[in-house]
């Protein structure tokens, strides 16, 4: 039976070699109850496989077509992510994939939702716009975009519709510009017609626009492209555009978007898909004043949104105002020409970047929203503490623009699905900008301007964590010459102290104050740049390092709280300690962060704990609730930097990695005098909601509200058990294989009984295979342990820096 569908899915032979590898491994790890039938989990394997290895030659809806069992776009991809049991079955690479193909399915069925209506031109405007969508745009999945291009499509071919058909208002804005349909003498005396009106032409335009709460100058940017591109079909047959666009669907093996026209079951949404892009009802066209109740699609959602900024933006200029000009004026020196200079400098990178990402046509849409950034920053600019420094306003007007690309293209984190081309950090790309100068502004950013809506002061608090979870720790972070200086001047000198962690998160700091940081700017006149201090001076704490840490360490503990909860509520005494374990590894060895994930830290330290005290907790576990974290994503405990260049599971990383680099202090854990638990930190329920806000209409005017009071921590009873991590199989499979048959064969006086057996009894003392003695006996060995060793070798590292514990 596999073999009969795997030929009906043209599957290759390591298709089928892969998949039915894959099928075996599920079948083994789930319950007998929730085994599903063979053909189902077939099904899916074998488009994992096929995914994987670049092999699937049917498109999607020719694949779901051939199933021996109905299934839609919707309800396959659920099928496809409840195989991924073992989390490991489903690759960052198929997982990309999927989320694609599912964001493209949705933005599909919004705009095919909206577009439905029973017309003799229906079916060749809708496959036009598919045709058009696929051809000229690079993301198929920007809902606003794409619904802009949808309606010049519906303007070509209303214009073509004979008036009597159509409803107010179409009906008069289309009796004014009708354009029949084209005959061979239209064509002959094309050239002889008198040119029409332009408001004419864009009369339709401007009424379909207004019916959608969109913007006539916006769409306008496209209805030189829809012409263009009609200008071959407009005389041809259904028959002939659904050629070209059966070319484009076979090209990019996908889903088949006509079979919307025909309520084909493979697009069918759920139930609950249903109603929340439920179709939008007409305005009320006659004349009452009385309004009709909208509901939130996506697509008026969008609308919404965009109309909102614009709104909020209507009395600001895309230049200085003359308030600013005065103030640069008074400035020590004017930075006028040189803030002129590079704004229109970063302008052009901005709309050249766009394009590429969008589509070259489109570079008249990327000036308009460059425009609406440009009026932003320039509005903020009047309210916060300006500073002449070329990355303090480049960091200004990447958030400003931030909020602009998100309001537009939906402001979802990009976490948890797949990032279109222009969601955050795109920005930091194009401008070249450090994640961690772009932080600095943040803050200040969202108390300056009292008309930002909450979900994009939610958006960018999301900016600013994925900026501290990862961003900032690239390799060529400037946060790592900040944390070196702070070394430098002493053991004494921390980051930020332990003891502040129980203090409210309260600070003055402007976004100037950071980028003058390390030296305090309060005695500083604005817009001029930051003395050095004088030599043989001591250098005080970095005023941005300070308040980074602050915040890293809130959400640090956040996050473990979180996940803590999902596993141990049973053991409340192990959270504290797992805490300190996390906030010693922040502070004092944070190259561990390099190029690395908060989070990948915070799973490898609720592991050292457990695996100290005895508690058992496995790895897979761990990441199974991780997964149900909102703002996740697998790649982070799937591929983890073990060293330059080489990735690997999160379980490879903590044997190899962590556990190596603080298996001392993890030992500590387990003595009778275990080390001072740290403070657990305040957590407000957002830094913005306890920074105080100015109030709309005033310059010095501020509100914060009442703060609650934290519990203090528990105290413990520690125990002891070793610590690392053997036996588990996601990840690569082969590799820790070989790490159970190594262990199997050590002469080991405890093993981890696989079957959920008795307790194992604690060691004499716990082994590390450290300075090659054998901890489990008391022996000692002349040389390296044979974990070590086999460790090494196995990973093809040298193998004295596992033994010294080198950071790697």
């Amino acid at each position: 039976e596999f073999v009969s569908l795997s030929e009906e899915l043209q599957a290759t032979n390591p298709i089928c070699d892969h998949a039915w590898r894959i099928w075996e491994r599920e079948i083994r790890s789930m319950d007998k109850a929730n085994v599903r039938h063979p053909l189902i989990s077939w099904g899916a394997c074998l488009f994992i496989a096929g995914m994987e290895l670049d092999g699937i030659s049917l498109t999607f809806t020719q694949f779901l077509k051939v199933l021996p069992f109905l299934c839609s776009v919707k309800q396959f991809i659920s099928l496809v992510r409840k195989m991924d049991v073992n989390v490991d079955t489903i690759s960052p690479k198929v997982n990309t994939a999927l989320k694609r193909l599912e964001n493209k399915y949705n933005v599909t069925l919004a705009l095919y939702q909206r577009f439905v209506k029973r017309t003799e031109l229906w079916e060749s405007s809708w496959t036009m716009f598919l045709l058009a969508k696929g051809t000229f745009l690079q993301m198929e999945d920007d809902l606003v975009i794409a619904f802009q291009l949808l309606l010049c499509v519906l303007e070509f071919f209303t214009k073509r519709f004979t008036p009597s058909l159509l409803q107010s208002p179409y009906k008069s804005a289309v009796s004014s510009s009708t354009l029949s349909p084209p005959t061979r003498t239209s064509r002959r005396n094309q050239g002889k017609a008198k040119p029409r009106p332009p408001e004419m032409d864009v009369q339709l335009l401007e009424t379909l626009c207004k019916e959608s709460d969109c913007s006539v100058d916006e769409v306008g940017t496209h209805s030189h492209t829809i012409p263009s591109a009609a200008a071959s079909f407009q005389i041809q047959l259904m028959e002939t555009l659904s050629k070209q666009y059966e070319e484009l669907y076979h090209k990019n093996k996908d889903f088949d978007a006509r079979l919307f026209l025909v309520d084909d079951e493979t697009l069918s949404p759920n139930k609950t898909e249903v109603s929340k892009v439920e179709m939008t009802p007409r305005k009320n066209l006659s004349g009452d004043d009385v309004a009709i109740p909208v509901p939130q699609t996506p697509i008026r959602a969008a609308m919404n949104s965009i109309q909102q900024l614009r709104v909020d933006l209507t009395s600001a200029s895309d230049q200085p105002s003359s308030n600013l000009l005065v103030y640069y004026k008074n400035c020590t020196v004017d930075p006028t020409e040189e803030i002129r200079k590079r704004v229109e400098e970063l302008g052009q990178v901005f709309i050249k970047r766009f394009a590429q990402a969008v589509g070259q046509h489109c570079e008249g849409l990327g000036r308009k929203r460059f425009n609406l950034g440009a009026q932003l920053y320039y509005k903020v600019m009047e309210s916060i503490k300006l500073l002449n420094n070329a990355a303090f306003h480049t960091s200004l007007l990447a958030c400003a623009l931030e909020v602009v690309m998100a309001t537009y293209v939906g402001n979802s984190g990009a976490s948890d699905s797949v990032e279109t081309d222009l969601c955050f950090p795109w920005i930091l790309d194009v401008f070249r900008l450090p994640a961690f100068d772009f932080y600095k502004v943040i803050e200040s950013f969202i108390k300056a301007e009292p008309t930002l809506k909450h979900d994009m002061m939610k958006h960018l608090e999301q900016c600013e964590h994925v900026i501290m979870e990862s961003l900032a720790w690239k390799a060529d972070s400037p946060l790592f010459d900040l944390l070196k200086q702070s070394r430098e001047e002493g053991p004494g000198e921390q980051a930020e102290p332990p003891a502040t962690l129980n203090q409210p998160l309260h600070h003055n700091h402007t976004a100037a104050d950071l980028y003058l940081s390390p030296v305090r700017p309060s005695r500083q006149p604005p817009a001029t740049e930051a003395e050095p201090p004088t030599p043989g001076t001591k250098a005080l704490r970095s005023n941005s390092l300070s308040l980074f840490y602050k915040k890293l360490y809130r959400m640090a503990y956040l996050r473990l709280k979180t996940l803590f909860s999902h596993l141990l509520t049973s053991h409340p005494e192990l959270e504290p300690i797992i805490w300190t374990l996390l906030q010693h590894t922040l502070q004092n060895e944070y190259e561990l962060m390099r190029d690395r994930h908060l989070d990948q830290l915070i799973m490898s330290a609720m592991y050292a704990i457990c695996k100290v005290k005895n508690v058992d907790l496995r790895f897979k576990t761990i990441v199974t609730a991780y997964k149900e974290m909102p703002n996740t994503n697998q790649e982070t405990f799937k591929r983890v930097l073990i060293r330059e260049g080489q990735y690997d599971s999160i379980i490879v990383f903590y044997n190899l990695v962590f556990m190596q680099k603080l298996k001392t202090n993890i030992l500590q854990y387990s003595s009778p005098r275990p080390p001072p638990l740290s403070p657990i930190p305040r957590i407000p329920c957002s830094p913005y909601k306890n920074s105080p806000l100015r109030v709309p209409g005033s310059n010095n005017v501020y509100v914060s509200p009442l703060k609650s009071s934290r519990m203090s921590p528990v105290v413990m009873t520690p125990r002891s058990r070793i610590l690392i991590s053997i036996g588990e199989s996601f990840g690569s499979a082969d590799k820790f294989q070989k790490i159970n048959e190594m262990v199997s064969s050590t002469d080991w006086s405890l093993k981890r009984s696989l079957g959920g057996g008795s307790a194992p009894k604690p060691l004499k003392r716990l082994r590390f295979d450290m300075d090659g003695q054998d901890e489990a006996d008391g022996s000692k060995s002349s040389g390296e342990s044979t974990l070590i060793q086999k460790l090494a070798e196995m990973s093809k590292f040298p193998t004295t820096s596992i033994q010294r514990s080198a950071f790697i």
